[in-house]
């Protein structure tokens, strides 16, 4: 019988590529998102791939969503929590709703799936989380205190995690990716952006693709010995 997987922010950028790398491996995976329906009934269409809308910042619907899926595909054995906002500003402009939409949703997001899906994975032994985090959350960035926090709350979050499901088979690992070609990324001012560039030593943005890649190994049956770990998949910006 199939793995299911739960890709939240699964119908564009990173997500899309996950989830298709998921399905790829011969997953059922479920792709959930949160406003544009337009968007995801063209994902469905394009990749045969079943998206499902609920909110990530909200508990009571990522139990619902989740239960949804379940009674929909099968129980879940995947959860990849990529969803993922900006609302960036200095802490001088930043406020109070900026920093709590970016937590809430950022952070809150992985607690609320992960209470979702991680007792269901524990009562069958085998589970796979990878929580997509951020080489903001490593290295900081000017402007996103609320987006840099959240991120590197994702990476404490995952170690602790880790250790709560290894002795029930439940791998918990993180990505932080670096600058990827994506939607988020070409929002940002072409001047600003040939600087981000000059900073990383391979000289390109990331693929998406190659963020999937990662995620696959992990949520993989050969990745069972690796968790409460982060992969840094950002073209050698930040090394540590």
């Amino acid at each position: 019988m199939a793995r299911v997987a739960i890709v939240t922010g699964g119908t564009r950028g990173i997500g899309e590529a996950i989830c298709l790398a998921l399905r790829d491996m011969g997953m059922t995976v479920a792709a959930n998102y949160a406003g544009n329906a337009d968007r995801a009934a063209a994902f469905t269409k394009a990749t045969g791939i079943r998206a499902f809308r609920w909110d990530v910042s909200d508990h009571d619907a990522c139990q619902a969503g989740c239960t949804e899926v379940a009674e929909t595909l099968g129980p879940v054995d995947v959860l990849v929590n990529n969803a993922g906002i900006t609302r960036d500003g200095t802490i001088m402009k930043l406020s109070y709703q900026a920093w709590k939409e970016v937590i809430d949703t950022n952070l809150g997001g992985c607690f609320n799936m992960a209470k979702a899906v991680f007792p269901g994975m524990r009562a069958q032994n085998w589970g796979r989380i990878v929580n997509i985090g951020s080489i903001n959350g490593q290295a900081g960035q000017y402007g996103q205190v609320n987006y840099a926090a959240a991120k590197s709350g994702i990476h404490g979050f995952t170690k602790a995690l880790a250790q709560e499901g290894a002795r029930a088979g439940v791998t918990v690992n993180a990505i932080a990716p670096g600058y990827i070609d994506t939607d988020m990324v070409a929002a940002v001012p072409g001047e600003v952006l040939e600087k981000i560039v000059a900073r990383i030593p391979v000289g390109r943005l990331g693929q998406a693709q190659e963020i999937a890649r990662g995620v696959a190994f992990l949520c993989s049956e050969e990745g069972g010995f690796v968790t409460g770990s982060t992969l840094s998949i950002n073209g050698g910006q930040h090394m540590y």
